[in-house]
């Protein structure tokens, strides 16, 4: 899969997503991840590629050409429209199920915004989906798609060298990852669970489905309403539809 970031700090991009899984599955050819410096296509001869917002206000907005002409680089090189994701408050918020969907495509391109915005006229012209990681404001766009571009890679057949991991953590089904634990059996006066020591492979799925449910009424109720659960189990732990 290939992910092509615009962006004004290509730096801040290349030097964080080559490291931990993601690097390791960019060295072995399951990802291209490439930060395309907007920069790199402004007409002005001092390199600026914003200017003070029509109507006037605080700040600066990106112009349009630069980053259409990023663009436009882009697709030429793959040859079709492809899927652009504008990373923006003011869209739906990211989340599992749409790093998911996201993770079919062959190539995605990921507009970093600044400043006050982006001239709204390349926006209609080029963008696709408009994406939030969550209610507040960052300085740019480059953290939210950094984010989204980690999601999305974990789903890529290979990417995770335990195939098992990506459908058995957090938000897979609905529901909170259960609680896991390591060597030494004691530590600090407190013990492992000792169903999982006990080898009885059912045993063990049915204590960590208990603890996933339980963990998700604890921590986050609201994911319930939507979780894949049985009525024996909404019975269980007072679930309610509503």
């Amino acid at each position: 899969m290939n992910f092509y970031i615009l962006t004004l700090f290509p730096e801040m991009v290349s030097q964080a997503m080559h490291t931990s899984i993601i690097g390791k599955a960019v060295e072995r050819g399951l990802l291209h991840i490439e930060a395309i410096n907007i920069r790199d296509y402004t007409r002005d001869k001092h390199m600026k590629t914003d200017d003070y917002p029509y109507g006037g206000g605080a700040g600066m907005v990106m112009q349009a050409q630069p980053v259409y002409d990023a663009y436009c680089a882009v697709k030429e090189r793959i040859g079709y429209t492809p899927r652009t994701v504008y990373l923006t408050p003011q869209g739906p918020t990211f989340t599992q199920n749409m790093a998911k969907e996201m993770a079919i495509e062959k190539n995605m391109v990921f507009l970093c915004g600044h400043y006050e915005g982006v001239d709204e006229r390349v926006l209609e012209e080029i963008v696709t989906d408009y994406v939030s990681i969550g209610d507040y404001v960052l300085t740019g766009g480059e953290l939210p798609a950094m984010v989204m571009v980690d999601a999305i890679s974990r789903m890529v057949p290979g990417v995770l060298t335990n195939e098992t991991s990506g459908i058995s953590e957090s938000f897979e089904g609905g529901l909170l990852e259960y609680p896991q634990y390591t060597r030494p059996f004691q530590w600090n006066q407190k013990e492992a669970p000792g169903v999982l020591l006990s080898g009885d492979h059912q045993k063990i799925e049915e204590w960590r489905r208990e603890q996933s449910i339980l963990r998700t009424q604890k921590y986050r109720p609201d994911l319930l309403k939507e979780a894949d659960l049985t009525i024996k189990e909404k019975a269980l732990y007072r679930i309610s539809d509503l």
